[in-house]
C-alpha cells in the first residue's frame, strides 16, 4: 500500500511539474519529423497483464515495422536527430509516469519487456511478473547504456536473449527479494545521479 501511495503521489507531482517539458518536446518531435508524439507498445506487466506503455517517439513513424523492438543500438538508422538527445538523458521514459499513475507501472520495479520476450522466460524468471514492473530498478542503472553495448552486436536477437536478458532477469529476482520503500528512494537517487553524470 504504502509503495502504491508513493507511485501516485510522485508520479503526479512529476506530470506536473514536467508538464512544460513535455509540451516542448512534442513541439520539437512534431517539428522534426513526421508521426505521433507519443510511441506505444505492448509490453507484459504483472501477473502477465498486457497493457500499452508510453513513450516519446524517438524513431521514425512506423519504426517497428523497419526493424527489431526488443532493443536499439545507438547507431539504429530509425532513430531521429531529436530522438537521440530525448535517449542521452532518458527524456523519452518520462511519459510512463502516466502508466504509474494508471496503476499499470511502478517507479521502480523491473523493466516491462515485449510478450515475444517474456515467453522465452523459464518458471523461475517468471516471478518477475510477481510485481508491477517499473520505470527503474537494478538491471536498468547496469544496463543505462544498452544502446551503446548493443553498437557491435552481429545479431541483436542472439545477443540480447542469450546475454543481455539472462543477467537483466538476476538482477530483476534480486530487486524482488530486497524491495522496499527505502530500497526503491536509494535507486531513484542512483538512476538520477548516473543519468546526469554517467
Amino acid at each position: 500500500m504504502a509503495k502504491r501511495i508513493f507511485d501516485i503521489f510522485f508520479s503526479f507531482l512529476g506530470l506536473i511539474a514536467l508538464g512544460p517539458f513535455f509540451v516542448l518536446i512534442a513541439f520539437l518531435i512534431k517539428l522534426t519529423s513526421p508521426g505521433p508524439v507519443f510511441f506505444r507498445q505492448e509490453r507484459v506487466g504483472k501477473d502477465g497483464k498486457i497493457f500499452k506503455i508510453y513513450k516519446f517517439r524517438t524513431m521514425v513513424k512506423d519504426a517497428e515495422k523497419k526493424g527489431v523492438h526488443f532493443t536499439t543500438p545507438n547507431t539504429d538508422p530509425r532513430i531521429t536527430k531529436i530522438g537521440f538527445f530525448l535517449r542521452r538523458f532518458y527524456l523519452d521514459e518520462f511519459p510512463q509516469l502516466f502508466n504509474v499513475l494508471k496503476g499499470e507501472m511502478s517507479i521502480v520495479g523491473p523493466r516491462p519487456e515485449i510478450p515475444e520476450i517474456v515467453e522465452l522466460y523459464n518458471k523461475e524468471q517468471k516471478k518477475v511478473l510477481s510485481v508491477r514492473p517499473g520505470m527503474t530498478d537494478l538491471a536498468t542503472l547496469e544496463f543505462l547504456k544498452e544502446g551503446k553495448i548493443m553498437e557491435s552486436s552481429q545479431n541483436l536477437y542472439q545477443d540480447y536473449t542469450q546475454k543481455v536478458l539472462p543477467e537483466k532477469l538476476k538482477l530483476n529476482l534480486q530487486y524482488i527479494e530486497n524491495q522496499s520503500l527505502v530500497f526503491d528512494i536509494k535507486l531513484i537517487i542512483q538512476t538520477i545521479f548516473k543519468i546526469v553524470f554517467g
